[in-house]
């Protein structure tokens, strides 16, 4: 065991943190290059992230002037995890021999494993020379946009950046590890009152939905607007359910079963629709598209609400986007991050032009956007949706569970912290958001 674990989950102040050697190498989940073709000709739902994810020693790189040491106490499983895994829809090694080929700092991510996920929650023990604001023995987490701010096309919104990457994607040295590397513009204060395993699975999906919602680089919610979510129980569309109920407006969830239901509504979204019940086909092959099937979607909709989506909240992708399309309002907005059922997207384009919708893309958030999103945990207006912790020694097998949907909300990772339930240090705080709240998603994915 590492003395800088030891001190970590001791509790260690910041100067004995700073006195603390480091390890030369750290555990973190890979995937190797030499076996970027071992699902060639499978089906991706063939494609078994336990084969290619591996729990290894590997050296803990060099840390640049702007970058910062931390321990990870956990971490999370998104979907980028799973694509990275199954290798789809490329190597991420392409991602990163590109990186390698940028600067002397780049050169580092190219290496023969990727150490992914894009989600952390620790303490920073090593800070460099260049970073303000944030000091060894800080409790944090970590957002996932990794920008070079000598770029001018990085400001004014870093997501337009010309080299904006993804952390533990599209970069190396990610956050299912004991001790990972990042920019000190990834860091944002630690919510006190959640445990770490709570802390840890925010960060990627709430700021993407906040962008998505919320910023003005969205479409973003104003009070009343109805606003249909796919997905409403899983890790992005949970937040975006309280995001939309934070803005006065009104969230028409749609999930794949009836427990599904009953997690939303305690949650606090009264309009619900279970697709598994009402049998949706909006697809009659793999080539054609029903629009009976998107008609009965729109009545079920304006049953429900009233009348149609101001907006929707996309991300599904190719199974949804022509129902999405012809559901939303005359001159509203589909927002999409993802494409989670396939990114060869069709819809019929007479309804977008002849009733003027809005097709808008957004991906992750910058700075500004991920530090409001945290803040709204902070303030204990949005909830964390952990339904179930993995050791990080079984990462596949939560890699696993996503990638078939057998999940509800996000999937905690427990890394260098000992067990669950650690890192509260604002017990009013908790005890004002209540238990019963903050384990809506794990009580209702164990049966309630």
């Amino acid at each position: 065991m590492s003395e800088i674990l030891e001190a970590v989950r001791a509790g260690a102040s910041g100067e004995v943190l700073a006195g603390t050697p480091l390890p030369t190498t750290t555990r973190a989940v890979v995937v190797r290059r030499e076996e970027q073709n071992i699902f060639e000709g499978l089906a991706s739902r063939d494609k078994d992230p336990r084969r290619s994810l591996h729990l290894q020693e590997v050296t803990l790189p060099e840390m640049a002037p702007d970058e910062a040491l931390v321990v990870v106490m956990a971490s999370s499983i998104n979907f980028n995890t799973v694509w990275t895994s199954i290798f789809e829809p490329i190597s991420t090694f392409t991602f990163l021999d590109r990186l390698g080929r940028e600067s002397y700092w780049g050169a580092r991510h190219a290496l023969d494993y990727q150490v992914i996920g894009s989600d952390a929650a620790g303490v920073v023990v090593r800070i460099g020379s260049a970073v303000r604001g944030w000091k060894v023995g800080d409790e944090v987490t970590v957002h996932c946009n990794h920008v070079d701010d000598q770029d001018p096309s990085s400001h004014d919104d870093s997501m337009r950046a010309s080299n904006q990457r993804i952390w533990g994607f599209e970069t190396n040295f990610g956050g299912l590890a004991d001790i990972t590397l990042v920019k000190a513009n990834q860091l944002m204060p630690k919510p006190a009152h959640l445990t770490w395993e709570e802390a840890a699975v925010n960060a990627l999906c709430n700021s993407t939905a906040y962008r998505m919602l919320v910023s003005r680089n969205g479409a973003p919610v104003t009070q009343g607007d109805r606003v249909l979510i796919w997905g409403a129980s899983g890790g992005i569309g949970s937040f975006a359910v309280q995001h939309v109920l934070n803005s006065g407006a009104i969230p028409i969830g749609v999930v794949s079963n009836a427990a599904k239901v009953e997690t939303l509504r305690e949650l606090g979204c009264e309009h619900v629709i279970d697709r598994q019940e009402r049998d949706y086909r909006f697809w009659k092959d793999e080539h054609t598209q029903d629009e009976s099937e998107w008609r009965r979607l729109g009545k079920d909709i304006r049953a429900l609400v009233g009348d149609d989506p101001d907006i929707v909240f996309e991300h599904p992708g190719r199974a949804t986007m022509g129902a999405s399309v012809f559901v939303a309002k005359r001159a509203g907005t589909i927002v999409t991050c993802a494409a989670t059922s396939g990114y060869m997207i069709e819809y019929d384009n007479r309804h977008l032009w002849m009733k003027l919708k809005t097709i808008k893309g957004s991906h992750f958030s910058n700075y500004r956007e991920a530090w409001a999103a945290n803040q709204t945990l902070i303030d204990a207006k949005v909830v964390p949706p952990l339904s179930a912790v993995f050791p990080l020694e079984r990462t596949g097998e939560a890699a696993y569970e996503v990638h078939h949907n057998r999940h509800e909300g996000k999937i905690g990772i427990l890394c260098a912290a000992e067990r669950e339930g650690l890192g509260v240090s604002d017990a009013a705080t908790r005890a004002h958001v209540g238990e019963r709240r903050l384990t809506i998603f794990r009580r209702h994915d164990r049966g309630g």
